[in-house]
């Protein structure tokens, strides 16, 4: 579905304007998610050590079942800025809570963009209420909230999907700074389906081990990273089964689009791993793979140099039969039992050069173990991009 007509979940609303934080008036730096009842509300964020103002705010308020709204800045990512960074964030979920008539606790709040910077609290103040008075539930209106989660990405990223008269639909943001256990991203997910908290935060944590935490482009775990999912029960209850389906399907939407945005990627890149005793020990090595540096270079480069993917599964850490395994590049069988093939490189060559999508394929045979990782090549572009991120 285009990004356009992504509706929202029956009982919400949604909004972006700008406001000030971003110096180009063009670009949208607020966002504001809005349940018009009180929502059951869940939330997975970063695993790194330094984490931002709003993350140690919003880890205190899930899971919940009495949520209402999740405000967001993007341009400043409120990181590293001790007591006024907190206190900046606790004023913005303050300010909304006011407007909304409910409890401050009832507010989460994300902030993405540069670290170590304070916020223009002036500008936010200024607009939190233009944002309020902004609220609608169209397509648009989803939209608009989805552009004002944006730092360097060049698109929003939405996604839905429906289960019976269920609704899910979730807004992501982020193009670099992306690692496994998640990234420089956010993405609010909303839905009508009734849940509890504790189903709720389940749910999403599986969802998010298999989207969110499989995805790379640098490596480089960030500071800001949360998923929040807000289940307001206005379509009633839905089968479990059926809607765990539909939000990972959202997360891993949300997720590959992050990709697929990658700063200055050209590539696409699908890693599949199948054959090891155990899904943990397929997704150490697809992630081995995917945040090779050497392995990157060579996709963009369209080098068949295979023997960088299986280095790098090596140095995984998993143990293996190196006398066993098979790989695949595109499709093409470049690697049987440890040994190359008898392939043509400059059809592989071509293979990669000339198609956007690029899947490498790594069965070790011996067992049921396996993983979808999803990275994309590294280039000049990348490098230029984040060489002049502040200056």
């Amino acid at each position: 579905m285009p990004a356009e007509s992504v509706p929202l979940p029956a009982g919400f609303s949604a909004a972006g304007l700008h406001c000030g934080v971003k110096s180009d008036p063009a670009k949208r730096d607020l966002a504001l998610f809005v349940s018009d009842r009180p929502a059951t509300a869940a939330g997975v964020f970063t695993q790194n050590v330094v984490v931002g103002a709003p993350v140690q705010v919003s880890r205190e308020r899930v899971p919940t079942d009495a949520a209402r709204a999740v405000v967001i800045n993007s341009g400043c990512s409120n990181v590293s800025t001790g007591e006024r960074g907190l206190a900046d964030a606790r004023a913005m979920t303050a300010a909304v809570a006011a407007a909304l008539a409910c409890d401050e606790e009832a507010v989460t709040v994300c902030s993405t963009g540069v670290i170590g910077q304070f916020l223009n609290m002036n500008a936010i103040r200024s607009g939190l209420p233009q944002v309020v008075a902004g609220l609608g539930d169209a397509p648009d209106d989803l939209r608009a909230a989805a552009e004002g989660m944006r730092t360097t990405d060049t698109f929003p990223k939405l996604s839905t999907r429906t289960v019976g008269p269920v609704r899910v639909s979730g807004a992501g943001k982020g193009a670099a700074m992306i690692a496994p256990n998640m990234a420089t991203m956010l993405a609010v997910v909303l839905t009508d389906a009734a849940l509890a908290p504790a189903d709720a935060d389940r749910l999403l944590r599986a969802a998010v081990d298999r989207s969110f935490n499989r995805i790379s482009v640098d490596g480089h775990q960030s500071t800001s990273d949360t998923v929040l999912l807000l289940a307001n029960g206005a379509a009633g209850p839905c089968d479990e089964h059926a809607f765990a389906a539909a939000l990972n399907d959202v997360c891993e939407e949300l997720a590959t689009d992050i990709i697929r945005d990658a700063e200055g990627a050209t590539h696409f890149v699908t890693v599949d791993v199948t054959g090891l005793p155990s899904d943990e020990a397929a997704t150490t090595i697809a992630r081995s793979v995917a945040d090779s540096p050497l392995v990157k270079t060579a996709i963009h480069g369209a080098d068949p140099n295979w023997g960088r993917i299986i280095s790098a599964a090596g140095y995984a850490g998993v143990p293996f039969d190196p006398g066993r395994f098979d790989l695949d590049v595109n499709g093409h069988a470049v690697c049987r039992g440890g040994v190359p093939t008898d392939f043509d490189e400059a059809i592989v060559s071509e293979a990669i050069r000339s198609n956007r999508d690029c899947t490498l394929t790594l069965n070790f045979h011996d067992g049921p173990g396996a993983c979808r990782f999803w990275t994309c090549d590294l280039t000049a572009e990348y490098v230029r991009l984040n060489a002049d991120y502040t200056t």
